[in-house]
């Protein structure tokens, strides 16, 4: 897919620099006046889908309670140039600590460094990149807790045995490549007479996974299952099924916003979708870059508001966990709103 113009990305820098009133400046304020509050600036994938604005909804109520300054600032497209791009702009304007959902890790590692080299935290969230100068990585679920998760949700309607295909969106997003890997790996091990056939990438368009989804059926007739890796994705497969008038025929789940999927779980054409709390991801992930910013070290295990009271760290991987995945069906879908 083609990413933002230049004058898009520019464009995007510019707000930046609106939002938090910087102007380049030092931020240290002379002695006996009161300390800015922290500035967090969250860079998710891509701008303006469900998941990462229910991220930033989390991160935003974050803020008021915390009295830290937050703000988000996403490519327009899965482009990994276009969000070092603005990872870069906001180094420049000095903000405290950068959140980032890296589309590609390796891209992104070398901005990380030059961003801690001058003195900006750096924190990831949703995905990570993990062989970075990153401080933490605020982890939504483990890799086999979604992978498992979406494996057996999967195998439960194909009766264990059958081909399956994934359609996934960026192609070196650390996060999905992972749950992939567990899906392979837990497929063949616990169930033998079910093949994961092919997987495909489609970014981060519900049109382009659709018609993604399509011509794997065309490819594959004798397919019956589909899994959906991403918040796009999941009701693309979803949406593929109902317009070949396939349900009952080919299963699908995935990874699907609640109020973006309660079309297709309402209609069968989805089955399940395996997700989180994402605006407690967000939430999380100001918290974690406060404490970063204000130099406090995290135990195993943090209180950090009623909702999350027992959050884990890990300090081998310097790795915060959100906690389990959910699994949102028809009959509970109505308790998330985004």
């Amino acid at each position: 897919m083609r990413g933002p113009t230049k004058t898009l990305v520019v464009a995007a820098v510019l707000i930046v620099g609106v939002v938090f009133g910087l102007n380049g400046c030092d931020s240290r304020e002379p002695a006996g006046m009161a300390a800015k509050p922290v500035r967090i600036a969250f860079v998710p994938k891509v701008a303006g889908i469900p998941y990462f604005e229910a991220m930033n909804t989390g991160g935003q109520a974050a803020a008021k309670q915390l009295g830290v300054e937050w703000t988000s600032v996403g490519p327009v497209t899965v482009d990994p140039a276009a969000q070092a791009s603005i990872v870069r702009g906001l180094v420049d304007q000095r903000v405290d600590v950068i959140a980032i959902a890296p589309n590609d890790p390796k891209a992104m590692a070398p901005v990380i460094t030059d961003a801690r080299a001058k003195g900006v935290h750096v924190i990831t969230s949703d995905t990570d990149a993990p062989n970075s100068d990153r401080e933490l990585f605020v982890n939504q679920a483990t890799p086999d807790g979604i992978g498992r998760a979406l494996t057996d949700a999967l195998m439960l309607k194909m009766g264990g045995a059958g081909k399956y295909a994934i359609v996934s969106c960026g192609e070196t997003a650390e996060n999905l490549n992972a749950w992939i890997a567990v899906q392979r790996s837990y497929t063949a091990t616990r169930y033998p007479r079910a093949q994961l056939v092919e997987t495909v990438y489609a970014g981060e368009d519900k049109d382009t996974a659709a018609a993604l989804a399509k011509d794997l059926m065309v490819k594959h007739p004798d397919l019956t299952g589909l899994v959906g890796e991403c918040t796009t994705s999941a009701p693309g497969v979803a949406e593929a099924v109902r317009t070949q008038q396939k349900i009952g025929r080919v299963f699908t789940v995935g990874v699907g916003t609640p109020q973006a999927i309660k079309p297709y779980l309402l209609d069968g054409s989805a089955s399940l979708s395996v997700l989180w709390n994402v605006e407690s991801l967000g939430y999380l992930t100001a918290w974690a870059g406060k404490q970063i910013a204000d130099g406090k070290p995290l135990d195993r295990t943090n209180k950090v508001n009623l909702e999350l009271p027992a959050i884990k760290f890990d300090p081998t991987t310097k790795t915060v966990l959100l906690g389990d995945p959910l699994l949102i069906t028809r009959e509970n879908v109505d308790q998330f709103k985004y």
